[in-house]
């Protein structure tokens, strides 16, 4: 789905594109709301960094009017199967938080998000999160969106002063994979083109094994819809 070029008319947005499914489909979303997007995506450190030449075919297929990818070194802290090599990704799901919860990542990304956001006079900020076909992370839960929206409304000129409240926009909070796919398969969404794995090669193909392979996977067969996954 490339659509028609965004118009200069339409409303601003910022879309956080991380070349996976859920951010994919996400800015399909917010495309379809007429809105016209500008993808960041973040190179933060992590080991699987083929996410990031997926977002960019992402951004520039769905129609973003930019992509932008910033540098931010999440990787100095570790604490992460995502940013330390010396951590494990399992292949077994595990009871509470899982290790590649990347710490405070979507406060750090919705913050930067949020600063492009005011200079673009954008309204609205869109993030791919879910609180259903997830892993367990505490900020892709519905409560951490509506305090960070509090809060970007409370700290900064935009929400001060501005007529309008800043919005952070979650259309995929409540659904579950299959219902993400079915919706961005009908947005025309290149699912084929996109990354989820823990542990992508430097070509982009996954494993297969890990949790967010394991989500991927089950989502399209409870969609009925063939995998398009590059596999190891």
């Amino acid at each position: 789905m490339s659509g028609n070029a965004p118009d200069a008319s339409w409303p601003v947005a910022v879309v956080l594109v991380s070349g996976g499914l859920d951010s994919a489909t996400c800015l399909a979303i917010a495309r379809s709301e007429g809105f016209r997007c500008y993808a960041l995506s973040f190179a933060y450190g992590q080991r699987h960094a083929a996410e990031l030449r997926a977002a960019e075919s992402v951004a520039r297929t769905l129609g973003a009017a930019q992509h932008r990818v910033m540098n931010i070194d999440l990787a100095a802290f570790g604490g992460s199967a995502l940013t330390d090599p010396r951590i494990d990704v399992p292949e077994q799901a595990s009871g509470g938080i899982p290790v590649t919860y990347v710490p405070a990542r979507n406060t750090v990304f919705l913050s930067l998000a949020l600063a492009w956001a005011e200079v673009l006079g954008a309204r609205d900020i869109f993030i791919g999160v879910n609180a259903v076909d997830y892993s367990g992370y505490p900020d892709c839960r519905p409560e951490f969106i509506a305090a960070f929206e509090q809060l970007a409304n409370l700290a900064t000129r935009a929400g001060v002063e501005g007529a309008e409240r800043i919005r952070i926009r979650t259309p995929l909070i409540e659904l579950s994979k299959a219902a993400i796919i079915r919706r961005g398969t009908a947005l025309g969404v290149d699912y084929g083109a996109t990354i989820s794995c823990y542990k992508a090669d430097a070509t982009g193909r996954a494993c297969g094994r890990c949790d967010s392979c394991r989500l991927r996977r089950d989502g399209f067969a409870a969609a009925q819809l063939p995998d398009p996954t590059h596999y190891q």
